[in-house]
């Protein structure tokens, strides 16, 4: 299926709540915080930020409402560079500027009390959606609003790039909307003005935030979830503009008011905020790998395969902390102190072998799930596998 190794089922803590068995190490993709650039994480009761840090402070991913301090951290690879000495504050957005602008709320985890907040543009007419894999990573389910209508859709996940923090989303039942209007060709310079179109701080309200372009092809390094790892981002457009958390996903907009950049990042603790965007041209060639349907090392369609439990920490082992309501484990009849043996023919002896071995599957596929409950009894049954949350 194309999938990461990023995310999963079995294996690692989440920055969330818990992390999920579905697919690859479930908890550790959440790239950004609430939609609409990254903000100050810990400022924000209801956010958590994807962050690296920069020479003046610490950059965040922003486009979630779990959390606060619910983002990674890391650290700016890119040069430092001159920027512009005033940004404006955020305002209301404009009529024209809500057109091909939606904003995003995804339920993480199956847990209506944990959610995540972003924003996106409208690609096609039909309601294809581009965003930041970090707005709906983890997402069980997807409410997407277009703003210049105030319609709510539900959404479904095309596809996804964790590796470049790219997401694809198709509204259901949506058709004849008016789409954003991308500039793939502009030429983006320093000192160029520029705008940024989000949710900001998760409220469901677009503001627009104005500043200038600080620098191109910048590079940012974001730490995982999991001890050790780490994901970059290179290419970036960076901008002097009041980037916050839930802006993850938004346009950013050139003084023609086109799209030159998704808003992906954005500092905290600085006295100016700067801002991280991927190049629209970027985004739109993964994105339409993901609308063809081709995976790739990074490239995830559709969702990942899902059984459902959480592991208990510590134990060494694939062993099972809890199993999720309705769900395939369910139906299999695990339990909490119950350990995982065998996925298939493929034997398990740890979290990230039982996330592989689940990740080498589809959803829909049938398969046998071997364990050994407490008492030391061995059972063997066949599970047909779920659908997880997205990757």
């Amino acid at each position: 299926m194309g999938q990461t190794s990023d995310t999963g089922e079995a294996g690692g803590i989440p920055r969330r709540r818990r992390a999920l068995i579905a697919g690859a190490v479930a908890a550790t993709i959440l790239l950004a915080v609430g939609g609409g650039g990254v903000a100050i994480v810990t400022s924000l009761a209801s956010s958590t930020a994807k962050s690296t840090s920069t020479s003046s402070g610490q950059t965040v991913l922003p486009d979630r409402r779990v959390a606060p301090g619910d983002g990674r951290q890391g650290s700016d690879l890119g040069g430092t560079t001159q920027r512009a000495s005033i940004t404006t504050g955020a305002v209301p957005a404009t009529a024209a500027e809500k057109v091909g602008v939606v904003t995003i709320v995804s339920v993480l985890d199956f847990d209506q009390n944990s959610q995540a907040a972003g924003t996106g543009t409208i690609m096609t007419s039909s309601g294809l959606i581009l965003t930041n894999n970090h707005v709906v990573a983890g997402a069980t389910s997807i409410e997407v609003t277009v703003e210049s209508t105030g319609v709510a859709y539900r959404a479904s996940v095309v596809g996804t790039d964790a590796a470049d923090d790219i997401a694809v989303l198709r509204l259901v039942g949506a058709s004849g909307l008016q789409t954003a209007t991308y500039d793939a060709a502009q030429s983006v310079s320093a000192g160029d003005a520029i705008s940024s179109v989000g949710n900001a701080e998760g409220t469901g309200h677009l503001v627009t935030a104005t500043g200038t372009v600080a620098a191109t092809g910048q590079s940012i390094t974001v730490q995982g979830e999991s001890a050790g790892s780490s994901e970059s981002l290179s290419n970036l457009i960076e901008v002097d503009s009041d980037v916050v958390s839930g802006d993850s996903g938004g346009p950013l907009l050139d003084a023609q008011g086109e799209v030159i950049g998704v808003v992906t990042a954005a500092s905290s603790g600085t006295r100016s905020v700067v801002g991280y965007a991927i190049p629209i041209s970027s985004a739109l060639g993964i994105a339409r790998q993901i609308e063809s349907g081709r995976a790739s090392a990074t490239v995830t369609i559709g969702y990942p395969a899902f059984l459902g439990v959480q592991l208990a920490q510590g134990s060494g082992g694939a062993t099972v902390g809890g199993v999720l309501d309705g769900t395939p484990a369910a139906g299999l009849g695990l339990v909490a102190g119950d350990t995982i043996t065998a996925v298939g023919s493929t034997p398990v002896a740890s979290a990230a072998e039982l996330s592989a071995a689940i990740a080498a599957h589809a959803p829909g596929d049938t398969v046998s799930i071997a364990w050994t409950d407490a008492a030391g009894a061995d059972h063997t049954a066949n599970v047909t596998l779920a659908a997880g949350p997205a990757l």
